[in-house]
């Protein structure tokens, strides 16, 4: 039952702490708790679907079908967690404006809002599907499925609280500077999310991480629970390659590049009418 809730917990939290940040950062938006619901909806439908494929999954592309599946999962949400940095920084005042008066001729089509219920989706689908995994190992080889689901729920409302905490504070920052925080954290997320797919890669052959750069797990154990919320919100690492290094720096430099470039050319757009 203890091992079943801390891994829970820990899966949980790292979907729930990327769902504050997307609901932080659209926050006042109309629509945007129906695509979040709806993205939530989807990855644990998709979740539920890939733990009962996971055999053939695993078996896929000689037995490192999950590992590149997971891959994909995280290498999506990364695009579609840059996307929407970008988009904010063409928008982002004009929405500081526009919440003060917004209404029902606003439409959330004009929004990212399906990019985040993506990436929202895309968290849950992942976390989702190696809390069904998880589980269902424990429930085979420690005493049935009644503990599992026991010490399950315990950690599934834990990782939830948590994850409120984080947005209840997220929502004590001034409107005015929510977007220049959140678009923080959201590069910061999917820098981490880069890194880790790079873990994957390599389990799969497809990479090299090579040498470790440090070793801080005594200071800081990646699997504790101050160390899970680092390693979600910004990627920390308790054994970085040099690999690991490379991509988490080489995301952030392509997100605030991009982001600086399209700034900038909005801003050298004639003003129409």
């Amino acid at each position: 039952m203890i091992a079943a809730l801390i891994i829970v917990f820990r899966e949980v939290l790292e979907a729930a702490l990327v769902i504050s940040i997307v609901l932080s950062s659209t926050r006042g938006l109309p629509g945007v708790g129906r695509w979040v619901s709806a993205g939530i909806a989807a990855g644990v439908v998709g979740a539920a679907i890939v733990a009962q494929f996971a055999g053939v999954i695993s078996d896929t592309l000689n037995g490192y079908g999950q590992e590149i599946f997971n891959a994909c999962v995280l290498l999506l949400a990364v695009a579609m967690l840059a996307w929407h940095t970008i988009w904010m920084s063409t928008h982002g005042r004009q929405m500081v404006t526009e919440l003060r008066s917004v209404g029902d001729t606003v439409r959330s089509g004009g929004r990212p809002l399906y990019a985040l219920a993506l990436v929202v989706g895309l968290a849950v689908l992942r976390e989702g599907s190696e809390v069904v995994l998880f589980l269902y190992g424990l429930a085979a080889s420690d005493g049935g499925f009644r503990p599992a689901i026991l010490g399950g729920s315990a950690g599934l409302a834990l990782g939830v609280a948590v994850g409120a905490v984080l947005y209840l504070g997220l929502l004590r920052i001034p409107t005015g500077k929510i977007f220049s925080v959140t678009n923080w954290m959201i590069i910061l997320l999917a820098a981490g999310m880069a890194a880790q797919v790079m873990n994957f890669l390599a389990a799969a052959g497809f990479v090299t991480l090579g040498p470790t750069l440090w070793d801080s797990s005594f200071l800081l154990s990646e699997s504790s629970i101050l160390g899970k919320i680092l390693h979600t919100l910004i990627g920390y690492i308790e054994r970085p390659t040099v690999l690991h290094l490379i991509v988490y720096i080489g995301t952030i430099g392509l997100i605030t590049g991009a982001t600086r470039l399209v700034s900038n050319s909005q801003q050298k757009k004639p003003v129409s009418g």
